[in-house]
């Protein structure tokens, strides 16, 4: 006669409730460190220091800071590329961060969540 149920020895339902739990559990851990990395901001500097441009954690430019000396109307084009390195570079770190607090809450599970 055929066994009913199609879980050998009832032991899948189980093991079904643990694993919606921890993915409940990481869930709730993503959108906690998701609001923290919303809040913090990353820093970036370009041409020895003379511009400096701060960025959220939701993707937005908070702060330029250009030192006078960059100023240059004769030279508009290295300025805006000053910015733009900057800028970039402020990005990358916190993609950086971002990844690695990813990796942190998933365990290297095999970029199943991310």
């Amino acid at each position: 006669m055929a066994k009913r149920g199609g879980f050998p020895g009832g032991a899948m339902p189980g093991n079904m409730n643990n694993l919606m739990k921890q993915a409940q559990r990481m869930q709730r851990q993503m959108e906690e460190k998701s609001k923290e990395m919303e809040e913090k901001e990353w820093e970036a500097t370009a041409g020895g220091g003379a511009v400096t441009v701060k960025v959220s954690g939701k993707k937005e430019i908070t702060s330029v800071k250009l030192a006078e000396e960059v100023v240059d109307p004769d030279d508009i084009e290295m300025l805006e590329d000053l910015i733009m390195a900057a800028t970039n570079e402020a990005l990358r770190k916190m993609e950086e961060d971002n990844a690695a607090m990813m990796q942190q809450l998933t365990g290297g599970l095999g970029g199943m969540f991310g």
